[in-house]
């Protein structure tokens, strides 16, 4: 099998070519999804406007991607060790493209409310199917630097996806970013055909296991509970700020439409460095103190910026640079921990229930961020500052929560290497 032999090149750090592909496939992957998701948050202002509609159907938008990305990946869990992992991510795949593309199509608020459906229906099984292949091929000692490599992507979404998306939008209206997305996707997609070998070798240890009874196995396993817990409180913090970052930066922090593109790009390219570096500190000095730091950093970041008033762009963009470091280093340490929690057998059900929990308690918190804030007459967000106390708070819980996740990690790996 080909995660066999690719193990004792990952040993040395030394990634042969298609542990490379890989991990640039995975990067693709994890880029076209996420610039599908956060393409919302800076087109919030204009389809606010464009289709007359408030921050609690806005917050509906974002929370029907979620909520349906939640169901689907729970459903998903109990058959997603006994296929080809290949196969079963490129049918999810052509349905993310699929949904998308709908997206680009949708006349109005409706349409794209059950566009953005049918967009998280297949889109939230495939970061988890991702994840479960970088497990699968490469060894604990380097996860954190592939899954550093493979979050270069959420910089890359904001350097050139979000930018030019924003550009597409301000000329072509807010269709054209999705239009976009949609055209990213059929290229990936041909390049997993061809060029991803199968992924088998996990088949064989689930023979004869009903779907139901692994998908119970899983979810009620006690020492998977801890990453469930940790990856709800994880979800609460992004996906309560981001949906109005756009909004509340043009009406509050006094930024224009056209500023925008600027600051995404200038936050994405500090951002693109963050990511192999701190993927590598996080395997050399260890992955919860790259997680506590970050957190650390991202709590007072938070703070700050969502009690900014008018403020000059340079010092927008500063924020975001800092801010976004600390996200970037709590995603990519958090990712490699929980890559170490489940055992074999049980990788791609335990990372779609992982997937379905952070999709679900996303859905929750931008239903509830929609209901916190207020858009005045005149485009002014009211209560940022509280939502950004609630993230502080969950970031507290998410600290405590990771750090016993880590030390079961710690145990496990010393048990059994191969786990």
């Amino acid at each position: 099998m080909e995660n066999k032999k690719s193990t004792p090149a990952s040993q040395t750090s030394v990634f042969t070519g298609y542990q490379k592909f890989i991990i640039l496939m995975v990067a693709f992957l994890q880029f076209s999804v996420i610039l599908d998701f956060m393409v919302l948050s800076p087109l919030g202002a204009q389809l606010l406007q464009e289709l007359n509609i408030t921050t609690a159907q806005f917050g509906m938008v974002v929370s029907a991607y979620a909520l349906s990305a939640g169901i689907s990946g729970l459903i998903a869990a109990g058959f997603a060790d006994k296929f080809d992992r290949k196969r079963m991510l490129l049918v999810f795949y052509v349905g993310f493209f699929l949904g998308t593309l709908f997206c680009g199509l949708a006349p109005g608020y409706h349409y794209l409310l059950v566009a953005r459906v049918i967009t998280g229906i297949f889109g939230g099984v495939i970061s988890s199917i991702s994840m479960a292949i970088v497990t699968d091929i490469f060894p604990m000692e380097v996860r954190g630097r592939v899954m550093g490599i493979a979050q270069m992507a959420f910089a890359a979404s904001q350097v050139l996806g979000l930018p030019i998306g924003l550009v597409l939008a301000n000329h072509f209206g807010w269709h054209a970013p999705f239009l976009m997305i949609a055209g990213i996707c059929a290229l990936v997609g041909i390049g997993i055909a061809f060029g991803m070998k199968p992924i088998r070798e996990h088949i064989h240890l689930n023979l004869g296991r009903n779907p139901f009874h692994h998908l119970l196995a899983t979810v009620s396993h006690r020492q998977y509970l801890n990453g469930f817990a940790a990856t709800t409180l994880m979800s609460t913090g992004g996906f309560m700020l981001m949906p109005f970052g756009s909004a509340f930066a043009i009406h509050n922090m006094g930024l224009t439409l056209g500023d925008l593109p600027v600051l995404y790009t200038a936050t994405g390219v500090c951002s693109i460095f963050f990511g192999p570096l701190i993927g590598k500190l996080s395997d050399r000095v260890g992955r919860y103190a790259v997680f506590f730091w970050g957190s650390i950093l991202t709590i007072v970041m938070v703070l700050v910026y969502t009690n900014q008033g008018i403020t000059p762009l340079w010092i927008v963009i500063a924020l975001n640079v800092l801010l976004f470091a600390g996200i970037s280093s709590r995603m990519i340490s958090s990712q490699a921990m929980m890559s170490g929690v489940p055992d074999p057998r049980d990788r791609g059900a335990f990372m779609s229930i992982n997937s379905s929990v952070q999709y679900g308690a996303g859905a929750i918190s931008s239903a509830v961020a929609g209901l916190i804030v207020v858009q005045t007459g005149n485009g002014f967000i009211e209560h940022y500052d509280t939502l950004g106390l609630v993230v502080t708070v969950a970031c507290i819980l998410t600290m405590i929560a990771m750090f016993y996740v880590n030390r079961q990690v710690i145990a496990k790996h010393a048990a059994s290497p191969k786990a």
